[in-house]
């Protein structure tokens, strides 16, 4: 990449002189550069530009550059691009927009050996190597940009100057019709002038490689923010599993960013004011933070938003309560929020000593300071000194103390608030970003990524065969546990099967094919003997044809919860594992939770404790805690099973029932290839086990009563409901 962010030589084809045209910008940044590289710029129709010689055409430079600039209309682009690589050009910059046959163009230059950024690019900086080829002014310094918006890049890049934070390498990408953003990435994990990094994508082709160079971004001790938008909802519409169709895109490029120890944020502002925090605070070690405020209002509003956005505000311990208390003792409350109730302009040494008492409690992991503090100088300038030495003497316990303080100020920019960044202690205008950074700064240091890479030591299962009893067989030689069971095809040999088995009453019958039993009537519990079977079994094929037929014994445990485990192939990020409330009814809860595929048993437990029904799985009202290690197995094994390298696109187990006893899957559904089956089943006569794509199929219950709760109670109000949300990590 050195030949994009440090050329020897930089040529600028459409180079002008007219300043609302980019041949402008792109001249007279490169001409910024012409210290460290040879600049050569070509328009066909002027002597000069920008006061430089011209040149008429590529075949009139006298040397061959090594990175071609190229803006000009975009019909053009093609016959340029075939004689620079005649001449030996290897490196193409095309900012032309409309280029037709873009991939083509890309393939021609890759084949010649050559590389390409663009077309549709907003061009490059690198503030290290004195390289601006880009519309508009950057100022240097440590934040590296990468994205598919230039536009939405260049206002990244001046928030960033505002802010103070500045750009060390700027990428506008375009289409990534050769180079992509993962390529980029790479370069600045060893980038002396980059210390963090915000990715702007719209398309996340090549996931796994985005998640490898921020893992390595992060070992580097590199932040990365991504930003994203526009991710389509259109392949959960066409997903043949629940799996397919709780999982969105946004869910799973979260799931990349957990893997990667990297953060999904919302907007460019956003980007900025947590790029601030990471440059000059310390990362807290934990969510437990103490409020203090000249405001009783403030501070309880302060209270009210570090709720939002998760973080914990405790009653002070005893000792660190009376310490405080001796620096304020006219003060009405001091517990957490503390309100200094006016102190401070009677004594401005007051806001550091509560600091002091803070920041040297181990149970507080950070401190918010929310107020009037930063605008005594402003607005009494003989108090600016006195402000000023307050700000000198709460940067030296931060240094001490190794733990982020946080200001509020009703201030944006005064003395005491540019001190105070000085210091390494941010400050925000608003309570809600200075919360905000707290709890992203702090999933950060507690998220530091994972390996997804691991193989299966069990090897590659390969689905035998297509229909329910199949999805069985591979859930079982996965280690998922399931119950005993036989298969019918046909309807006289019902008896003769049942003979030969010990199966034991109560019994359930499911049809075979169907991917969504419940809706077309395929499957009936709670048959009580054979009689009761062989009545069902022939109304079943009465209704829905001959077909394979499973026969399971039915799990009738106490305290059952029925759990759906799932993982599929994601076309940008591969393989994902999800878990979430099972039953019939999961899709109306929504209640999931989703990562990379493999995960540990660890990681697995990490995904239970995410859903909003796992308060049923420990214990709910009384009731005995189930097995979550054995369900944790079974999320590992799905986890393994579809990151093996096999036929399988989509798998799903719902439910899997849980009880203290352990955990079972009663239906499962397996997709393989590119196909699908018929997954529905439509009363004809004939093979009903589909095209050899879907297999089995999910949704259903061993207990009507309760989809998510099998009490055997029949207490109204113990289900779930809403959607799954960690803030916006």
């Amino acid at each position: 990449m050195d030949q994009f962010f440090d050329p020897g030589s930089v040529a600028v084809l459409g180079a002008s002189n007219d300043p609302a045209k980019w041949g402008f910008w792109l001249a007279a940044g490169a001409l910024k550069g012409a210290a460290r590289r040879e600049v050569f710029l070509i328009n066909s129709r002027a002597a000069s530009i920008q006061g430089e010689p011209t040149y008429a055409g590529l075949g009139d430079l006298p040397t061959t550059p090594e990175l071609l600039v190229i803006s000009i209309p975009g019909p053009a682009v093609a016959a340029v691009v075939d004689e620079a690589l005649e001449a030996g050009v290897r490196a193409f910059l095309i900012i032309s927009a409309r280029v037709p046959h873009a991939a083509d163009l890309a393939a021609r230059i890759t084949a010649a050996g050559g590389r390409l950024i663009g077309p549709s690019s907003l061009g490059l900086v690198d503030s290290g190597t004195d390289l601006l080829l880009a519309w508009g002014h950057f100022t240097p310094g440590s934040l590296a940009v990468v994205t598919q918006s230039g536009q939405l890049g260049t206002e990244i890049a001046t928030l960033s100057a505002r802010s103070g934070l500045g750009i060390s390498r700027f990428a506008s990408i375009g289409g990534q019709s050769d180079v992509r953003a993962s390529e980029i990435l790479e370069t600045l994990v060893d980038d002396p002038d980059t210390s963090q990094v915000v990715l702007y994508l719209e398309s996340f082709t090549g996931g796994p490689a985005l998640v490898s160079a921020m893992q390595r971004l992060r070992a580097a001790g590199k932040p990365t923010m991504i930003l994203t938008t526009g991710m389509s909802s259109a392949g959960q519409r066409l997903a043949k599993s629940h799996t397919g169709a709780l999982t969105s895109a946004i869910d799973t490029v979260d799931a990349a960013c957990r893997a990667a120890g990297a953060l999904r944020l919302s907007t460019p502002s956003e980007v900025v004011e947590l790029a601030g925090f990471f440059a000059t605070s310390w990362l807290p070690r934990g969510r437990r933070i103490a409020i203090v405020s000249d405001s009783g209002g403030q501070g309880a509003i302060a209270a009210d938003m570090a709720d939002r956005h998760g973080l914990d505000v405790e009653v002070l311990e005893e000792a660190t309560r009376a310490r405080v208390e001796h620096h304020l003792p006219e003060a009405g409350h001091i517990d957490n929020p503390i309100d200094l109730d006016g102190a401070g302009e009677s004594d401005l040494g007051v806001y550091a000593r509560v600091v002091r008492e803070l920041l040297a409690d181990d149970a507080i992991d950070a401190v918010v300071l929310s107020g009037y503090f930063g605008c005594y100088g402003e607005d009494v300038p003989g108090l600016t000194e006195a402000e000023l030495a307050e700000v000198d003497e709460l940067g030296r316990l931060v240094a001490e103390a190794r733990k982020p303080l946080v200001v509020h100020s009703m201030s944006a920019d005064s003395r005491a608030v540019a001190a105070l960044w000085e210091h390494s202690i941010p400050s925000y205008p608003s309570i809600d970003a200075s919360m905000r950074v707290l709890s992203r700064s702090g999933f950060y240091a507690a998220h530091s990524g994972r390996i997804t890479t691991s193989p299966d030591e069990t090897g590659p299962i390969t689905p035998w065969g297509t229909g329910y009893a199949a999805a069985r067989e591979t859930i079982m030689a996965a280690g998922v546990p399931v119950p005993r069971a036989v298969t019918v095809t046909r309807s006289e040999d019902l008896a003769e099967v049942l003979d030969s088995s010990d199966l034991t009453p109560p019994f359930v019958l499911k049809a075979g094919w169907p991917a969504h039993k419940t809706e077309v009537g395929g499957i009936a519990l709670s048959l009580p003997d054979r009689g009761a079977l062989e009545a069902a079994h022939a109304d079943m094929v009465a209704r829905l044809g001959e077909g394979e037929y499973i026969v399971e014994e039915m799990d009738r445990r106490d305290h059952v919860v029925e759990i759906l485990v799932g993982g599929r192939r994601d076309e940008n990020f591969g393989p994902i594992v999800m878990v979430g409330a099972g039953g019939t009814e999961t899709e109306l809860y929504g209640d999931t939770w989703l990562e990379l595929a493999p995960v540990s048993q660890a990681e697995a437990l990490e995904m239970l404790a995410r859903l909003k029904c796992f308060s049923l799985l420990t214990g709910w009202r009384g009731r005995p805690a189930a097995d979550v290690e054995a369900l944790a197995d079974v999320v590992v094994a799905v986890s393994r099973l579809i990151a093996a390298g096999n036929d399988i696109d989509e798998i799903e187990i719902n439910p899997v029932r849980v009880s203290p006893a352990g955990a079972i899957a009663v239906d499962a559904l397996v997709i393989t290839g590119d196909r699908v089956g018929d997954a529905e089943g439509d009363g004809a006569e004939g093979d009903r086990t589909g095209d050899g794509a879907a297999t089995g199929g999910t949704g259903d219950t061993d207990d009507t009563a309760k989809a998510v709760s099998s009490d055997n109670d029949d207490t109204p109000g113990d289900g779930i409901a809403g959607d799954t949300e960690d803030d916006e990590e």
